[in-house]
């Protein structure tokens, strides 16, 4: 059992600590520990060195988010936020992925549609993914309180270069690594397509304003581009961009097949037919092929490219479809991205 994967189950609920053991009972590449509260996670993890957490966030004496802070300056750890808090689109969640969680999911409960079997199963898939993450990509970001609500971009020039972020499954997480260390400036505006249903896309906006320098917008029909603001839209939309005289402006509509995920190439797509070799696509974590023939067309149109790392990635397969595809040679850490990007000025 010397490759076995050490899992360290943080709740204070003995019965559901007892479910994710039973999860895993059956299978000997699979060595757990228990602990009933943050401060004995913390005394095990020297001890233990698991490859995986799963952390409660409702615990007595020190709550999980206390723990996770600690745990990624003391011990950082792959963590899974397993907690009945821990809903999409909640403020607690998006806390826990920039203090350095890499995942999350409710805790499993009768009250959803879902069977308590798919809900088991998808945690053990979660668990599995956080496994592989590179423990380079697991730290607490610290980021100075946003300013972005105090940044005016009317009065600005014209935008000069465009920066189109595509993410899908597990681009919160690395979204909230990249944005809130982007630099206010006078010629690049940001677009970021997120594969994430459109109703959470608000809350993820309203979050990134709390803790960026720059205005995080959600992208809306007809708005005009402006140099240093950030515009997100869910890919169940096509966003893309168009010239009208010296301005330009954004087109947002519902996308015919989002099944298909096609958001992000769109994204990209329009930006190269506006910008020409004035833009720089970013490819983030997630699943499926959305993007590979953006970022192929940007760097065929000698536009700047970056790419994630899949070792970073909580979900490789969308990066490396694009490095597979346009051989991409951009390749950086999530926690290197906004670097990359405050470089195009």
């Amino acid at each position: 059992m010397t490759n076995a994967l050490r899992l360290l189950i943080v709740d204070d609920s003995k019965l559901m600590r007892e479910a994710i053991v039973g999860m895993f009972a059956d299978d000997e590449n699979v060595m757990m520990e228990e602990a009933a509260n943050g401060l004995e996670a913390l005394a095990l993890l020297g001890k233990f060195n698991p490859d995986v957490v799963t952390l409660d966030i409702n615990m007595p004496g020190l709550d999980g988010i206390g723990t996770l802070k600690r745990m990624m300056i003391e011990h950082p750890v792959p963590t899974i936020m397993l907690s009945s808090l821990t809903q999409e689109g909640a403020q607690i969640t998006f806390d826990a992925l920039r203090y350095g969680a890499v995942d999350f999911i409710s805790k499993p409960t009768a009250m959803i549609d879902t069977s308590m079997a798919e809900q088991m199963a998808e945690i053990r898939n979660k668990v599995e993914h956080a496994a592989q993450v590179q423990l380079s990509a697991i730290k607490y970001i610290r980021h100075e309180p946003g300013s972005a609500g105090m940044v005016s971009a009317s009065g600005l020039g014209h935008c000069e270069h465009i920066v189109a972020i595509g993410a899908a499954e597990g681009g919160y997480g690395a979204l909230l690594k990249i944005i809130p260390q982007l630099k206010p400036s006078d010629t690049t505006a940001y677009l970021v397509s997120l594969h994430v249903a459109a109703e959470f896309i608000d809350a993820f906006v309203g979050y990134l304003c709390t803790c960026s320098q720059v205005p995080v917008l959600r992208a809306e029909n007809n708005a005009e581009i402006k140099p240093g603001c950030c515009y997100v839209s869910s890919g169940d939309d096509y966003m893309t961009t168009h010239r009208n005289g010296d301005q330009l402006n954004l087109h947002v509509s519902e996308a015919p097949f989002a099944s298909r995920r096609g958001a992000i190439d769109m994204m990209m797509f329009s930006v190269v037919e506006v910008m020409d070799d004035e833009c720089t696509g970013v490819l983030l974590s997630g699943i499926g092929e959305d993007g590979a023939e953006g970022i192929e067309h940007i760097l065929h149109q000698k536009g700047r490219v970056i790419v994630q790392n899949p070792k970073t990635c909580l979900y490789k397969a969308l990066v490396q479809n694009a490095i597979d595809k346009a051989q991409v040679d951009n390749v950086v850490s999530d926690t290197m991205i906004a670097e990359e990007i405050n470089k195009i000025g």
